[in-house]
This record gives structure tokens, C-alpha cells and sequence, in this order.
């Protein structure tokens, strides 16, 4: 098929599939005697499975470090260990956000817990200084 077909059906737009063939992504493509590429059937499938990896996380490096030559032999211990590898990525993102949201939530309690009888400049200073950052003044 040709690439303005392929990009109807898969929903990828072909500057993209041009983009994932230079790429190495797809390199199932031959070309016809006009020069037009000519796609397989099993192009769509493989689009599909580049979207969802994007999805999940994965790099176009490491969807192409996993692509088989041949859609229907899939590497199995290869598949399963970068999926592993992108599931404890996720998790130590997931503990780096929480801290991160953790003090955060500790900064904004500690701003509004601002006594009444100082001003905002003032409470500042008492922010920074419960922080440990103290004022070049």
C-alpha cells in the first residue's frame, strides 16, 4: 500500500512514517519503479504497537531496540526485559513526583501558616530562613 493509504488507516500521518522509517523503524519498505514507497499490510500493526509504546513511555530507541525484523518474531526476553525495565522507570519516577509534591505541600504550609502581625515581605524572610536560605541584606 502507499503511504497515503497507510496513514489513513493507521491514523499516523506520513510525514511521521517517513520520519519513523528514516529512523529504522520501519524497514519492511520497498519501493516501486516510480519511486513511491510501497508498505505492507503488516505496516499498520507495527504503527500501532510504535503509538502505544510512545504512550507507555518508551523512546523511539528503545521501541526500535525491540522491534523484531519480522512483525510475527518478537524477541521474547528482549520484549519482556524492556518492559520490565520501563515499568521500574515509572516506578521511581512515581517516588521522585511524590517527594516532590511532599514538599510542596510542606512549602504552601509553611507559607500560609504566616502569623497575622507580619507582612508578606517579613514572612519571606521567615520562609527562606525555615529553609535554611538566609538573606545577603
Amino acid at each position: 500500500m502507499k503511504i497515503g493509504e497507510l496513514a489513513q488507516r493507521s491514523g499516523t500521518p506520513a510525514s511521521t512514517i517517513r520520519f519513523y522509517e528514516s529512523k529504522g523503524l520501519l524497514k519492511a519498505v520497498s519501493r516501486q519503479s516510480n519511486g513511491y514507497r510501497d508498505y505492507p499490510l503488516e505496516a499498520v500493526a507495527l504503527l500501532a504497537i510504535i503509538n502505544d509504546a510512545q504512550k507507555a513511555g518508551f523512546s523511539l530507541q528503545e521501541i526500535k531496540q525491540v522491534l523484531p525484523e519480522d512483525i510475527s518474531s518478537w524477541r521474547h526476553d528482549e520484549l519482556m526485559a524492556a518492559l520490565k525495565k520501563k515499568i521500574a522507570d515509572i516506578e521511581s519516577l512515581e517516588v521522585r513526583l511524590a517527594q516532590n509534591k511532599a514538599h510542596l505541600r510542606s512549602l504552601i504550609l509553611l507559607i500560609d501558616s504566616r502569623p497575622d502581625d507580619i507582612d508578606c515581605k517579613d514572612n519571606a524572610v521567615r520562609v527562606m530562613a525555615s529553609m535554611g536560605i538566609t538573606s545577603s541584606d
